[in-house]
């Protein structure tokens, strides 16, 4: 990072500590919760359920999505700070986080409805695991088509490009710090939806997988080999969609 967009340390150790702590009360919560899911059946969708899905889903998306934002984060603060110290509005690292976080929250909702969907098609688990194995397989194979797509890599690269993404998408004050993340969120779920999706084929609450996609994703944006390490595995997921296919 640019030395005159270096943080002082005590604002990239607060920073850095609360996106911490809050991903580590998103993993506890998620921890206690698979706990609790195993010996539980699915229950009617009614309105307490719904919103217990859309609390979990919205939960765990925080917990997987914080950690490979964080770079961004940090830099965003840099940035602002820079800004605050020429006179411009001061732009909020918090409300620029709450965007980013808005966007993952309709995503939560939105599969939350997918899943209830699923339930009704009989094609889900107790446990939200698929239950037929060419749906699974469908799952497999759509992500590792869509690691290949001009989509996938022009949302790939604004996450992987902080410095790029705030210059093309500055906008001032607490407002636009908003929606600049809403703007990266954005980005994000373009790079991930799919990705998200393979929670059905490996289990919803299943924490060593939810490990594992989050760890993938993190990185797919920090490493300078992510983009190509993603193809890769985009190829990995065809062939095993299509062997769980025709197994």
């Amino acid at each position: 990072m640019d030395a005159a967009l270096k943080l002082p340390r005590r604002d990239f150790w607060a920073i850095a500590g609360s996106l911490a702590g809050v991903t580590v009360l998103c993993w506890a919560y998620l921890v206690a919760m698979a706990k609790d899911m195993c010996c539980m059946l699915i229950p009617a969708w009614d309105a307490a359920y719904f919103w217990m899905m859309f609390s979990m889903w919205a939960i765990m998306m925080v917990g997987m999505m914080v950690p490979s934002a964080a770079p961004m984060i940090l830099i965003y603060a840099a940035v602002a700070k820079k800004a605050e110290k020429q006179g411009m509005p001061i732009a909020s690292t918090g409300a620029f986080t709450s965007g980013y976080i808005a966007m993952w929250t309709l995503f939560s909702f939105l599969v939350t409805l997918l899943q209830w969907q699923l339930d009704k098609a009989a094609l889900l688990s107790p446990l939200m695991v698929a239950n037929s194995p060419r749906f699974g397989a469908g799952l497999l194979i759509a992500a590792g088509i869509y690691q290949w797509l001009p989509a996938k890599n022009s949302c790939l690269k604004h996450c992987r490009s902080p410095f790029h993404f705030i210059s093309t998408h500055w906008r001032q004050g607490n407002a636009g710090a908003f929606w600049m993340g809403v703007s990266h969120g954005t980005f994000c779920i373009g790079c991930c939806w799919v990705l998200m999706l393979l929670l059905f084929v490996g289990g919803v609450m299943n924490i060593l997988w939810i490990a594992a996609i989050t760890v993938f994703v993190l990185l797919e944006k920090v490493l300078p080999l992510g983009e190509h390490g993603g193809k890769l595995t985009g190829i990995l997921m065809v062939v095993a969609g299509a062997v769980m296919f025709f197994k």
